[in-house]
């Protein structure tokens, strides 16, 4: 359903706000080895980030990425619908582009509570809600 990018986007969110209460700026290797992704592609991603005010960044000596308190009570939907947009929530279990109601796959009717469920999940669940837990040592972002 999450494509790759954006479950490296929902991590490095995570890890971002680990961060948070100790006010640290983090450089896209850090990261990197703290979420296990290629450095080019959280590069991209945070770019994403940014630029739909996700977090924030500061270029220099001093600088990095970094959350706001507005930002890290933000809902983990606004992660999902920067990276792979508002249509991911509307697509086939199986990847069939002509999936409907009229036309549906054989996964249709089963998958379709389960998308719903993982909406809501990600309109519910806030930035903080996640990163408090891997602060706690209640859940990790490495495998």
């Amino acid at each position: 359903m999450l494509s790759l990018s954006c479950k490296a986007g929902i991590k490095a969110v995570i890890f971002l706000g680990s961060k948070f209460e100790s006010g640290d700026k983090t450089g896209i290797k850090e990261i990197s080895k703290h979420i296990n992704e290629n450095e080019h592609t959280v590069g991209k991603i945070l770019q994403k980030l940014v630029k739909n005010n996700i977090i924030k960044s500061v270029k220099g000596p001093n600088g990095g990425f970094y959350i706001t308190p507005k930002q890290k009570n933000q809902p983990i939907i606004n992660i999902v619908e920067a990276i792979d947009g508002k249509d991911v929530f509307k697509q086939c279990g199986l990847g069939l582009t002509k999936c409907s109601e009229s036309r549906p796959c054989p996964f249709h009717n089963d998958f379709k509570p389960v998308r719903e469920l993982f909406k809501n999940m990600c309109i519910e669940k806030k930035v903080s809600d996640l990163y408090q837990n891997v602060n706690n040592g209640l859940s990790y972002l490495v495998g």
